[in-house]
C-alpha cells in the first residue's frame, strides 16, 4: 500500500464517527496571489484591441506587464466568519512572515474570537500543508497557541 493510500485511510478512520457538528468546528485555509496588469479603476487605461497582434504591440500594455502588481492573499473561513488577509507591500511571504504577521496577529485572535467560530476551544484549523504550514516553526507556534490543527500526518 503506497503512502498516499495510507494517509487516506488514516483520515478516513480519523473522520468516520464524525457528525455535521464535528465538520462546523473546521477553519480550512488557503493562500494565493493576485497578479494586476493594471491600475484597478482607472477607466481612460483601458486597451480596446482587435487581435493579440495589436495587444503585443501596444506600448501602453508593455509597461503595465513590466509593471505588474502582486497581492498575496491569505483566506480562512469558519461556518460562522470569513477571515482574508493582505500580503503588505513589498514584503516576501516567507515563513517568518507568515509566522508573525499572518498567524499571530490575524489568524490566532480570529480563532479565539466566539464571533468568529462557534467555540474557540473546539476549532481546527485546517492548512493546504504548503511549505510555510509544514514548517516545524509554525507546527509549534500552532501548539503554543493552543491552536488545535490537522498535522503533518493528515
Amino acid at each position: 500500500m503506497s503512502l498516499e493510500e495510507q494517509l487516506i485511510i488514516t483520515l478516513c478512520n480519523w473522520l468516520k464517527d464524525w457528525t455535521v457538528e464535528h465538520f462546523l468546528h473546521l477553519a480550512p485555509s488557503d493562500e494565493f496571489y493576485v497578479w494586476t496588469v493594471r491600475r484597478p479603476n482607472y477607466q481612460n487605461d483601458r486597451i480596446w484591441a482587435r487581435s493579440i497582434e495589436d495587444i503585443e504591440e501596444d506600448e501602453r500594455y508593455r509597461e503595465m506587464v513590466k509593471n505588474q502588481s502582486c497581492i498575496g492573499v491569505f483566506i480562512m473561513f469558519t461556518c460562522k466568519r470569513l477571515l482574508w488577509v493582505f500580503k503588505d507591500k513589498g514584503e516576501s511571504w516567507t515563513g517568518q512572515y507568515f509566522r508573525d504577521i499572518i498567524l499571530t496577529q490575524s489568524v490566532f485572535p480570529f480563532l479565539k474570537n466566539e464571533d468568529n467560530v462557534i467555540d474557540p476551544d473546539e476549532v481546527i484549523f485546517v492548512h493546504d500543508k504548503a511549505p510555510c504550514m509544514l514548517a516545524n516553526k509554525t507546527q509549534h507556534l500552532l501548539q503554543d497557541n493552543d491552536v488545535k490543527f490537522w498535522g503533518n500526518d493528515i
